[in-house]
């Protein structure tokens, strides 16, 4: 994943929304609804290494979303969740946090928008997507910046 210049980050951008979305999209049987574990969240550790991921979080986030069938609520408010917590991420430096901002961020906007489009429970959707973030990004996305950690110069 090396360029350089505008180029190099918007391709860099579009190849992470493009595979957060085949991700969340091919696994739709566990990318969505009260009891997730969107494997796609993995990715959430890659602002760590380079800024071109947040875009591309968002975006890919957005396209899987479209294809969610929970709504615009849906698609707007958790596109954003993903946003805010990619820039997070982006500025955090301690390794063991970098998980951190998607599993809080998701955990209460998404959890929350679930309550609202799906009538499920407000505190047991927070706690369920919460247990699916975790599971997500610090059961393999952890593990994901450890490994990409030792190969840093694939990003730069």
């Amino acid at each position: 994943m090396s360029g350089s210049g505008k180029l190099g980050f918007w391709t860099k951008a579009a190849m992470i929304a493009a595979v957060y979305a085949l991700l969340a999209i091919v696994l739709a049987p566990i990318s969505y609804g009260m009891i997730q574990v969107r494997v796609a969240e993995a990715l959430t550790i890659l602002p760590y290494f380079t800024p071109a991921a947040i875009p591309g979080l968002f975006a890919g986030c957005m396209l899987a979303n479209l294809y969610g069938g929970n709504g615009i609520l849906d698609i707007v408010c958790g596109s954003l969740a993903t946003l805010l917590a990619a820039y997070l991420t982006s500025r955090i430096k301690n390794r063991v946090l970098v998980p951190l901002p998607p599993v809080l961020i998701n955990a209460l906007v998404v959890g929350y928008v679930l309550h609202l489009v799906l009538g499920y429970s407000l505190y047991l959707t927070m706690l369920w997507v919460g247990a699916g973030q975790v599971a997500a990004c610090y059961g393999l996305g952890y593990p994901l910046l450890l490994l990409l950690d030792k190969h840093h110069h694939l990003f730069n």
